[in-house]
């Protein structure tokens, strides 16, 4: 192995180390440091043959820490996507770290806000949009509501 594959992988490992990163990441970040495409290629494909990187643990990893941090299925498959991870399905790690998402969405919901039964339509309104942004469809929000018995005051 050459002096530059050999200081790719350096680095790479020195960076796995810390926490698992996604391939396309993994690739940004050495990009980014002026080092050659192909031979990057090259080490990440040693990487993964080792299973040093992994696609599928590092979403797995983020998946689980996004959803502990509250976030929805929206949000944290948009995320996903940006770091170049493509069809994964959440519903196994959702339910082994919180059993569904409108337990992930109750727990996010009451954290910020107080329990009230009936709340004015401007209220609904600023907790739903707090909601969609976190990741929540409005589907989600709505079923959540409903199970709350939240009421809205149409004063």
């Amino acid at each position: 192995m050459d002096a530059e594959l050999k200081s790719i992988k350096d680095v790479c490992l020195r960076l796995l180390a810390r926490r698992e990163h996604s391939r396309l990441e993994l690739k940004n970040k050495l990009l980014s440091r002026g080092l050659d495409k192909d031979r990057i290629e090259r080490v990440m494909d040693d990487l993964v043959e080792q299973d040093w990187l992994s696609d599928s643990r590092f979403a797995e990893c983020y998946a689980r820490q996004r959803i502990e941090k509250g976030f929805g299925p929206n949000r944290i498959d948009y995320e996903l996507r940006q770091l170049g991870i493509e069809n994964f399905d959440l519903e196994e790690i959702v339910t082994e770290v919180a059993g569904n998402w409108l337990k992930v969405l109750e727990q996010v919901y009451r954290k910020k806000y107080r329990q009230d039964d009936t709340i004015t339509l401007p209220e609904w309104s600023k907790r739903s949009r707090f909601l969609l942004q976190r990741g929540f469809s409005g589907g989600m929000i709505s079923a959540l509501f409903e199970h709350l018995n939240i009421k809205i005051n149409q004063l």
